[in-house]
């Protein structure tokens, strides 16, 4: 009876609303299910840009947890006196290129084939998201600009709104490939349409993710909080490609 009472607990709790950057899609799903089973709290999660969530919180958006595809987002927060702190570090990202079926673009990491696409007419479109406010898309520019592809390739990219758009439009038919987030290729819904390969780490600043509480944060924000640093949730995030933190 008493261990009835204990699991019964949580569920008054209030439901904790987590603003997640789209890279997590998959990962988070299966995590937050994980989390939900074990503690009984309830979560609802938002994926999107970790710019628009930042430019959202700022203007009060509801969010209790933020977890960032850029720990730049949850810095300018901090200052901004909307978190409880500077948030952790909690997962490094990935990029590459995903070319879907009969493109015809190579899966090469060192965009060798997408420089010699750009000048015998084979790419009409290319997809990342948009560097403005989606981290993903930021490093995307840099690993073109890294390739000397990006003022040849401009005109012809197709822009998501967050990496996981962008993913569907690589993947859509609409485009020759794109530049996406390794952590959706290795969902098997996303790795079956097409080929993949890594774009190297040099060429891009680091994707440093970082999640920060909110100042208003529900007791079932601050326990998935610490449970995202739990081994389970760590090798499911490894399964999808994200690389740990040192502790």
């Amino acid at each position: 009876m008493s261990a009835a009472v204990v699991q019964a607990q949580p569920q008054s709790q209030p439901i904790a609303t987590v603003a997640a950057a789209s890279d997590l899609k998959f990962a988070l799903e299966e995590v937050a299910a994980l989390f939900e089973q074990e503690s009984g709290h309830r979560l609802r999660l938002v994926f999107g840009s970790s710019g628009n969530f930042y430019a959202q919180i700022l203007q009060g958006a509801p969010f209790h947890l933020f977890m960032s595809a850029d720990e730049g987002f949850v810095f300018k927060l901090a200052d901004a006196g909307k978190t409880q702190d500077r948030g952790r570090l909690y997962a490094y990202g990935r990029i590459g290129i995903l070319v879907p079926k009969g493109s015809p673009l190579k899966a090469d990491g060192e965009l060798r084939d997408l420089a010699a696409a750009l000048k015998d007419g084979r790419l009409q479109k290319f997809a990342i998201a948009n560097p403005e406010h989606a981290p993903y898309g930021a490093r995307a520019k840099e690993a073109l600009e890294h390739a000397g592809l990006w003022q040849a390739i401009t005109p012809r990219l197709v822009m998501g709104e967050n990496i996981s758009q962008a993913a569907q439009f690589a993947t859509s038919g609409s485009t020759q490939g794109g530049i996406v987030a390794y952590s959706l290729v290795l969902a098997p819904q996303v790795a079956r349409l097409g080929d993949f390969a890594l774009i190297p780490q040099a060429w891009h600043q680091p994707l440093a993710q970082r999640m920060v509480l909110m100042r208003n944060a529900p007791p079932a924000a601050q326990a998935f909080y610490t449970y995202l640093g739990s081994p389970g949730a760590q090798a499911v995030m490894a399964r999808y490609g994200f690389a740990m933190p040192k502790p």
